[in-house]
């Protein structure tokens, strides 16, 4: 198990990841770190964990509503009759990973 350091609205966290994550890890972290710089242009420092919160907060947002159009789609090709329900189960399991990869990483996450 691997250990990198990832910079976030100008500090930098230490998270342990599975050997071969560090690529992803950093590309994650700078996603977030792009969430959380908006906020500062719009807010200020309010604060990191509120900063981090709002980050996570519209990341769980837009996931959420991925889930929602993934649905929908299940909805419009069953109505259709399209036989791609295994199809639209594969992307699901995508987004559940993925979803499933953030949380992991926010539980590793360790404050110096």
């Amino acid at each position: 198990m691997g250990q990198i350091s990832v910079p976030v609205n100008g500090r930098s966290f230490t998270i342990s990841c599975d050997d071969g994550q560090e690529a992803r890890i950093r590309q994650l972290a700078q996603c977030i770190d792009a969430k959380v710089a908006e906020f500062v242009r719009g807010l200020g420092q309010v604060g990191e964990s509120r900063l981090l919160l709002l980050a996570a907060l519209v990341i769980a947002d837009e996931l959420s509503d991925a889930n929602e159009e993934l649905e929908q789609e299940r909805r419009r090709m069953k109505a259709a009759g399209i036989d791609a329900v295994a199809a639209a189960e594969a992307a699901a399991s995508g987004v559940d990973g993925i979803a499933e990869r953030i949380e992991a990483i926010a539980a590793r996450l360790e404050t110096p």
